[in-house]
């Protein structure tokens, strides 16, 4: 199978992850499908999150908000504690770049990757989110046998100092570095324990 992940090569990374264990394939291929149904239930990530630090609206291309399961070239729009980058008219945005699945034998992964992107509401065209746009989310729901995982991996996070206004550059300077020395952590691992919560 192929590496989904991106190569780390520059700024912080992230790793989260959670796993259940099952009697029989048969529940942990359950287990995995309900798992991969809220993954893609982005309106539903702070209700399965214990820590629920931040809020991820699902939206279309156009930045209007919608409620269905996410797909390739959505948009999400994050409000994180804390004041918003102007940019982002107060969010931080990123696009759904791949939804993919492959599956061998007893092994099925599922991936869902994301990456800073423009607010589609604004004219200005600097990145809004507090990481650059070579960063990356990828998030993974994993069936192996009798065991479940999913995942967080962060790749490439490095602070957006790439803005038009001073008063960005200082605020994804200082969250882009508390990200790095892993106070985004409780908020990823709540969520990939809710992912696979039976």
């Amino acid at each position: 199978m192929k590496n989904q992940i991106p190569a780390q090569k520059e700024g912080g990374s992230l790793d989260t992850i959670a796993k259940v264990k099952f009697n029989s394939i048969e529940s942990a291929k359950e287990c995995y499908e309900m798992a991969k149904n809220r993954l893609l239930n982005i309106s539903g990530w702070a209700e399965i999150c214990e820590v629920p630090l931040s809020t991820f609206i699902l939206c279309d291309k156009l930045g209007n908000q919608i409620y269905r399961p996410a797909v390739e070239g959505d948009l999400l729009k994050i409000d994180i504690p804390g004041p918003g980058p102007s940019s982002g008219d107060g969010y931080d945005w990123v696009r759904i770049e791949k939804i993919n699945e492959e599956i061998t034998g007893d092994i099925s992964i599922f991936t869902l990757q994301a990456r800073p992107t423009v607010n589609p509401v604004n004219e200005d065209s600097s990145i809004a989110h507090f990481f650059s746009e070579q960063a990356t989310s990828t998030f993974q729901v994993k069936q192996i046998g009798n065991t479940v995982s999913a995942e967080e991996h962060g790749r490439n996070e490095v602070p957006n100092t790439d803005t038009s206004k001073f008063s960005d550059q200082v605020r994804n300077t200082l969250i882009g570095w508390t990200a790095k020395i892993g106070l985004s952590f409780p908020q990823w691992k709540s969520l990939v324990e809710g992912i696979i919560k039976t």
